[in-house]
């Protein structure tokens, strides 16, 4: 499966009153691509920290369910924020990182996460589900566990060619996102 697919498949699970949160790179810009929606905020420029961001939203409002969108590289640089989300324990939030093993946006570095097997690093750290995930069956039908939820799902290397950047600056993003909590509440 390739990251594409695999972010169709997770918003066809989504029913529309989801926040979703999305890491840097290919992962924003196909998930604007595939379903744009005031509730995605789009992390741009700050690679690892759409699992903070997430955690925040999560236990700011507990009544609704926080999606976050990463990748193997942000997860890795971010770990400590594992430990906090499985400290916190928020049961409305649902972490996916999409692995292809490389730094897909800046050049297809590989990452270690190949050794370092990250659904077992959430398991540790204290997400109360963590799954791996490796074919299109497997990833329908998992999001309405109790969390915090941990998947790790594994999709090719090869970028989807003719993506467009996201056309909101951070501020409107912001300001959209915004917008859609406060209609939410």
């Amino acid at each position: 499966m390739n990251r594409h697919k695999a972010i169709e498949l997770i918003t066809q699970a989504l029913t529309g009153d989801e926040l979703v949160v999305s890491s840097t790179g290919l992962t924003n810009r196909e998930l604007f691509a595939i379903k744009d929606s005031p509730k995605n905020f789009y992390m741009l420029g700050s690679m690892g920290l759409a699992s903070s961001i997430g955690l925040g939203l999560a236990l700011s409002l507990p009544d609704r369910q926080v999606i976050i969108l990463d990748g193997d590289g942000a997860c890795l640089m971010n770990m400590g924020a594992m430990a906090t989300i499985g400290h916190f324990s928020p049961r409305n939030l649902v972490h996916i990182v999409l692995d292809n093993g490389c730094y897909g946006s800046t050049g297809k570095q590989p990452t270690v996460s190949d050794t370092i097997k990250l659904e077992e690093v959430a398991r540790y750290a204290g997400y109360v589900t963590s799954k791996f995930v490796d074919s299109e069956n497997d990833l329908r039908g998992i999001f309405r566990l109790q969390g915090p939820i941990f998947i790790l799902v594994v999709v090719g290397g090869n970028n989807t060619e003719g993506i467009g950047r996201i056309p909101y600056s951070p501020e409107q993003i912001k300001e959209r996102f915004q917008g859609a909590i406060w209609t939410l509440n």
